[in-house]
């Protein structure tokens, strides 16, 4: 880890609203996975926002937006965001959105571990598939063919699609973060 979990204790003034702020949305949504070290320090992509608060604030606003947005089930909102997590091997985007993917959708270790090697499991359902192939047509770079775009559109509307794209290039950045700043998995 690159960047050191800062203590509450240890907050400035800049970083002090911030962390309020993540700190009650991330215990509002995430309880399936260990966000905080046991003085309270915030691990992943959230410490190292704390780290640059001023673009840290933007960053949080953005997954404040996405995670509101709720355009297209969230089952298949966890298969995009793990196939994203294993396109970058972000190893605790992964580990995070897995657990909510079990915690919440009874997802399968088998389909996980499917979706963690970047591989399509094959027991998704039409929605789910639509998020896993759109995430991987835009992972491999340059425009989404046309076909996939077209079948999004056919399940989601415009509106789910416009998030399930914003919703991949966003957990890029994440991964971006957590690789960039080399955050591991909690020991857990």
């Amino acid at each position: 880890m690159r960047l050191p979990p800062i203590a509450p204790s240890d907050l400035t003034d800049a970083q002090r609203p911030l962390f309020d702020q993540m700190a009650a949305g991330v215990s509002a949504k995430f309880q399936d996975f260990t966000t905080t070290r046991d003085d309270g320090a915030m691990l992943g992509p959230w410490n190292a926002w704390l780290h640059d608060p001023e673009l840290g604030a933007a960053f949080w606003g953005s997954t404040q937006a996405l995670t509101k947005a709720k355009r297209i089930p969230d089952a298949a909102r966890q298969v995009a965001i793990i196939a994203t997590g294993a396109h970058f091997g972000a190893a605790y985007e992964i580990y995070a959105h897995s657990a909510v993917a079990r915690a919440k959708h009874a997802m399968t270790d088998r389909r996980i571990a499917a979706l963690a090697a970047g591989e399509r499991p094959d027991d998704l359902d039409d929605d789910e598939a639509t998020a896993h192939d759109v995430a991987k047509g835009l992972l491999r770079g340059g425009p989404l063919p046309a076909p996939l775009y077209d079948r999004a559109i056919a399940r989601f509307g415009q509106a789910g699609t416009n998030e399930l794209i914003y919703l991949v290039g966003h957990y890029c950045f994440v991964s971006m973060t957590l690789n960039g700043f080399d955050v591991p998995v909690p020991q857990d």
